[in-house]
């Protein structure tokens, strides 16, 4: 049974839900599921914006099969290449023979590495600022390389004013019904895995997504479709301003992020206590959580949140818990900067997490570590308390906290 909704008088979503997903690409736990859109312009002349993945196969070609009536596809505008967006292009175009494949010269090169190429008289290739018109609408491309593959672009419909944004403005997570932000809870429901989305999918490409928002602020924007997660019709500049950030690095929120890397629990009882004293002296936003326990995605989504981070690691194998190393290894992937950080190491005979701590965060940009490390020999001890409190000051005095 089709399940098609309408958009505009004339714009279809046709795409469809995957609940059986447990690691979007293989890696990140997503157990909302998630949503593959894909949207079809009835216009004088038909246009598809992308496919999807092969999971929904079914859904997608009886959606659109119902949202054709037996009309031709005159366009299928291919905006990205990843398989979860590409997967069916070979059967689409088996089926539809009267199709042109309107894409730029990358992804038209990609789409013959993943299936044949598609034969020139069926290939329309545009570049930066080119234009389709399909009868009333004019569809203008503009290219978005890295955000968050090299061949990736969006486009702008000047007459809908709306935006097809591919994988920009994305978010995890299966459709429940809805299929505009506004009509749910978005902030308290759906921004964690929109933040996740983000840092994990594009977080490393803060400056090419700094240059597409300069390309998109000349677009009068009224509406985003994005390729996961729900649409955007209004408040659009709030989630505008939530790219703005986290692609300029900038956190979101003044708040301290302790994380920690325990074997046997001294360390998680020392950042315990970091939390609690933080607490005490009047820190509202403390976030505390075990890496051992928690999905690195997770963990680095909110190393974006957070300005201030408190790292606490046990010594192993002479450096640091392997957690901890795998989160420390991710954010400087991921290209995570202008953070402060405060460091607590344990080692019952020889303590180093925090000196291996300390090489990896000069790796990264503009990371400060603010005081000594806090540094533990298999257990905190009461005489340490006055360290602790000492680095819980210099982070609040970081912090420039008024409390």
């Amino acid at each position: 049974m089709h399940n098609i909704r309408k958009i505009t008088n004339d714009l279809y979503y046709i795409g469809g839900n995957d609940r059986k997903l447990s690691l979007f690409e293989n890696v990140y736990p997503v157990p909302q599921g998630v949503s593959y859109n894909s949207y079809l312009l009835l216009d004088e002349k038909t246009a598809l914006t992308d496919t999807a993945d092969s999971a929904i196969a079914p859904q997608f070609f009886e959606n659109l099969n119902e949202a054709l009536q037996g009309r031709p596809l005159d366009y299928l505008i291919v905006h990205h290449m990843e398989p979860d967006h590409c997967a069916l292009i070979a059967e689409l175009l088996r089926l539809h023979t009267e199709t042109t494949v309107v894409t730029n010269a990358k992804a038209a090169k990609m789409i013959g590495q993943f299936f044949d190429p598609v034969p020139a008289g069926r290939l329309q290739t545009v570049s930066e600022g080119e234009t389709i018109c399909t009868g009333r609408h004019t569809l203008r491309f503009v290219m978005a390389p890295m955000v968050h593959w090299p061949e990736a672009m969006i486009s702008y419909d000047s007459t809908s004013h709306i935006l097809f944004s591919a994988d920009a403005f994305g978010t995890f997570g299966a459709l429940n019904g809805h299929l505009y932000a506004d009509e749910m809870d978005f902030s308290q429901e759906w921004l964690s895995e929109a933040r996740r989305y983000y840092a994990n999918i594009v977080g490393k490409y803060g400056l090419q997504v700094q240059a597409l928002l300069k390309k998109a602020a000349g677009l009068d924007i009224r509406m985003i479709c994005p390729l996961h997660g729900p649409v955007w019709r209004e408040n659009l500049e709030w989630f505008i301003g939530k790219y703005d950030r986290w692609s300029r690095y900038e956190p979101e929120e003044q708040g301290v992020l302790i994380i920690y890397g325990s074997i046997y629990g001294h360390t998680a009882m020392a950042a315990e206590k970091m939390a609690a004293t933080l607490a005490d002296k009047g820190i509202r936003r403390i976030a505390l959580y075990d890496a051992s326990h928690t999905d690195v995605s997770h963990l680095l989504a909110e190393a974006f949140r957070y300005s201030h981070m408190v790292l606490a690691s046990a010594t192993y194998n002479a450096g640091i818990f392997t957690p901890m190393e795998h989160l420390l290894t991710e954010m400087k992937l991921h290209n995570l900067q202008q953070r402060s950080v405060a460091i607590i190491e344990n080692g019952t005979w020889a303590p180093q997490s925090g000196k291996a701590m300390r090489e990896l965060l000069a790796q990264m940009k503009q990371m400060t570590v603010i005081g000594d490390n806090l540094s533990l020999n298999s257990a905190m001890k009461a005489t340490q308390q006055e360290d602790l409190e000492i680095l819980a000051d210099l982070l609040i005095a970081d912090m420039k906290y008024t409390v």
